[in-house]
């Protein structure tokens, strides 16, 4: 079903704050139907006039194809992920990099890491050589970025990250921008969806504010793993790991680095 370009507030609003269908015509009446199907119960499907710009869509496989078009137009999306809400772009985009930095308010100076569909990808973006058969098939999907350095075989543009040797990478465990990661061909920017310093996104609603930024915002409903995020994993030395960001699956990293015969990196002595 295609979701109107333009949301009309009157048929598409009233319905959902509990006024009876009595007052509307039969074709409005069928529009709201039409819209509430398409819309699973736990998304925040109650949409007002901010919506004008920033289109809102279920995160489903039906929408995928124009997810990619606008990723491939250099436009930033608003998606979910197996931890937070995201901010995506083509990475090798400099101008749509530019924007997510612009809509967060972040600082150049703090590197954005990259989402490819899936774990044989990531081999065109960083160095990979070094690490056990199996390692990253262990770790990945999941709520894990691991850290790797870029290397001169990286496809990656050097304008991403620029004064940074390593690439933060992730495969979420989330089918659909595993899906449109792969429908665009190359690697998506991704970052959380929030100002930067303010707490995380676990629903559209908590990034309300930004929608306007955003080409199409996709909703997956409440995400339940918290505001932790991804457990960072610095993986570009052999056989050593530190962790970087503890985030939501701290333990569950460890445990498989040390099967692999990882140990963590010691303290430096002041």
């Amino acid at each position: 079903m295609n979701i109107p370009t333009r949301i009309s507030p009157l048929p598409l609003f009233l319905p959902f704050r509990g006024v009876g269908n009595s007052s509307f015509s039969p074709r409005l009446q069928q529009c709201s139907r039409k819209l509430r199907r398409a819309f699973p119960k736990n998304m925040a499907c109650g949409l007002d006039n901010k919506t004008t710009t920033a289109l809102l869509r279920p995160a489903t496989d039906a929408y995928a194809t124009e997810a990619v078009q606008a990723l491939k137009a250099g436009k930033v999306i608003a998606v979910p992920t197996d931890t937070l809400y995201g901010f995506a772009c083509d990475a090798c985009s400099l101008e749509a990099v530019n924007r997510i930095y612009e809509i967060k308010g972040r600082k150049h100076t703090s590197p954005l890491a990259i989402c490819v569909g899936d774990v044989s990808d990531i081999y065109r973006f960083a160095i990979t050589d070094h690490l056990p058969q199996g390692l990253l098939d262990s770790l990945l999907p999941g709520p894990v970025t691991v850290v790797l350095s870029r290397g001169d075989s990286s496809v990656l543009e050097r304008s991403l990250n620029p004064g940074f040797d390593s690439i933060g990478v992730r495969v979420p465990d989330s089918n659909f921008i595993r899906v449109i990661a792969r429908g665009s061909g190359t690697a998506l920017a991704l970052t959380s969806a929030n100002l930067s310093g303010q707490p995380s996104s676990v629903c559209i609603r908590d990034f309300e504010n930004l929608w306007e930024h955003c080409a199409f915002v996709y909703d997956g409903g409440v995400l339940p793993s918290g505001r932790a995020g991804s457990t960072v994993v610095d993986l570009t030395t052999p056989h050593k790991y530190k962790i970087l960001r503890p985030g939501s699956a701290k333990e569950e990293t460890i445990a498989i680095l040390e099967k692999h015969s990882f140990v963590e990196y010691e303290s430096a002595t002041p």
